[in-house]
């Protein structure tokens, strides 16, 4: 089977005829700035020595060079072949708190916004893993369901905000209730002869309203749900800011006796959970490396095979368009435009043209 791999390599053809377009405009521009320097009789004289034919020789191996090399571009491919991939990893539940402390500036530019930044640069980090996201406050709700596509993935962690959920508050208990409910519906089944490893990845500030966590993280954890914590924010902690729908800035909110709000993040509730679920509790500061502790946590635990499919594998073949265009493109570059054995008046004497 024949193939391009890269078809939109193609659109680089246009180049072919820019060179012709740009070769006749600057011989042209050329050939009038001379004969308005030494005029129209004198010029067919002094530009005798240029061979007309050797110069269209140049432009058509320039644009034979640039055909092969797109051709190149374009990735041709022949020959096929069949490959068992196997997809290895564990299931896990990114739940972020989406409260509107969250939106705290006290990290910049909020805590949301960072935990969004790493929960992305942990899905690049560990592919192969099935990963649902959910998001919860006062009530939680799972926007996507378990998947291996990272694209997929980040596009819902991307558009993660205060808006996710109807309900505002921080209810943990909810969100692990809401997180095994996800794996039961979306997870691979589990008998006494297949095992799969779950882990609920918890990204809040750690202000928890509601009573129960602990006990729920407890139970999760003797049906072998490991859960893992990091809390966002500082313990001095910052106002909470309050935006027109433009996104610029009318105030903080206060609380009824019109005080203003500072959330502070202490992780107690959160580092609870944490050591009731058999995971591990990290404070999120700003460039620490709290990403490369949980990658290691979870690259320890016992991986599960999820789909095997069968990849089909073709041979690439540019490379021998690759090096046509390589030697046409050296081959220009040693060609001169002087005519061969031309010969002309220097003083009293005719010089061969150097």
């Amino acid at each position: 089977m024949f193939r391009f791999e890269n078809m939109a390599a193609f659109n680089y053809l246009w180049i072919i005829p820019v060179i012709i377009i740009v070769g006749y405009f600057f011989d042209r521009r050329s050939r009038k700035r001379m004969e308005a320097a030494i005029g129209s009789r004198l010029y067919p004289f002094l530009s005798s020595s240029v061979s007309q034919k050797k110069r269209t020789i140049k432009t058509v191996l320039q644009m034979l060079a640039v055909f092969f090399f797109v051709l190149a571009l374009a990735r041709p491919q022949f020959g096929q072949s069949k490959q068992e991939v196997k997809s290895e990893g564990v299931e896990i539940i990114f739940a972020v708190d989406v409260s509107e402390s969250m939106m705290s500036e006290d990290v910049k530019p909020n805590r949301l916004t960072q935990a969004k930044t790493e929960l992305n640069r942990l899905v690049d980090l560990m592919p192969g893993n099935k990963i649902g996201i959910m998001a919860f406050a006062g009530s939680a709700a799972l926007l996507s369901p378990l998947t291996n596509d990272p694209a997929a993935i980040k596009m819902y962690i991307d558009a993660l905000d205060t808006n996710s959920v109807s309900t505002q508050g921080t209810n943990f208990t909810d969100a692990l209730n809401t997180a095994k409910e996800a794996f039961e519906r979306g997870g691979v089944s589990t008998d006494d002869t297949v095992k799969v490893t779950r882990v609920i990845l918890i990204a809040s500030d750690g202000e928890d309203h509601e009573p129960g966590a602990v006990d729920a993280a407890k139970k999760l954890a003797e049906d072998g749900t490991r859960i893992f914590t990091v809390a966002y924010g500082t313990e001095k902690g910052g106002a909470i800011p309050v935006r027109d729908g433009m996104g610029f800035l009318k105030g903080y909110k206060k609380d009824r006796g019109g005080q203003t709000v500072i959330t502070t993040v202490k992780g107690d509730a959160l580092r609870a959970m944490a050591e009731a679920g058999k995971g591990s509790f990290y404070f999120a500061t700003v460039g620490g490396d709290q990403v490369r502790h949980l990658l290691e946590d979870i690259n320890h635990l016992e991986k599960t095979q999820f789909d095997t499919t069968m990849a089909t594998q073709y041979e690439e073949r540019f490379q021998i368009l690759l090096l046509i265009g390589i030697i046409i493109a050296t081959f220009e570059l040693f060609i001169g435009e002087r005519r061969r054995g031309f010969r002309f008046w220097k003083g009293r004497f005719e010089v061969p043209a150097e």
